[in-house]
């Protein structure tokens, strides 16, 4: 098992946080096959060390729900810096939730604002 704490001054990782947030859009928009009139954007921040890290993804406001029951338990207290070892535990986690689609875009979410927060840290 990866070890939780930072080890060699990495810090930790001290929360992760997820909202979903609907945002219309300025006209009605379309790819061909589906039209839609709003866009729902999930938010992502990771604090670790003082510093914070922002990720993103689209997709349905459970998405962020998944992050805050399945994800954030599994990354707060790792490394900030071992994104690698985070991704992993966080994949593990969610083998039998099913890891495609949904649940792929939380993982993505907190994946990319964990990698802000350990190039800013």
């Amino acid at each position: 098992m990866t070890p939780r704490s930072g080890g060699g001054g990495a810090p930790s990782i001290d929360s992760v946080e997820a909202a979903a947030y609907t945002v219309p859009t300025d006209s009605p928009e379309g790819d061909g096959t589906l039209t839609w009139d709003s866009t729902t954007l999930i938010l992502v921040r990771v604090a670790a060390g003082g510093v914070s890290g922002l990720g993103y993804t689209y997709g349905a406001p459970a998405t962020a729900v998944v992050v805050g029951q399945e994800l954030a338990r599994v990354v707060t207290g790792r490394s900030a810096w071992d994104v690698p070892a985070a991704n992993e535990a966080m994949s593990r986690a969610v083998r039998n939730t099913g890891r495609p689609g949904l649940v792929a875009q939380a993982l993505s979410a907190v994946d990319t604002s964990s990698t802000d927060t350990a190039w800013s840290a």
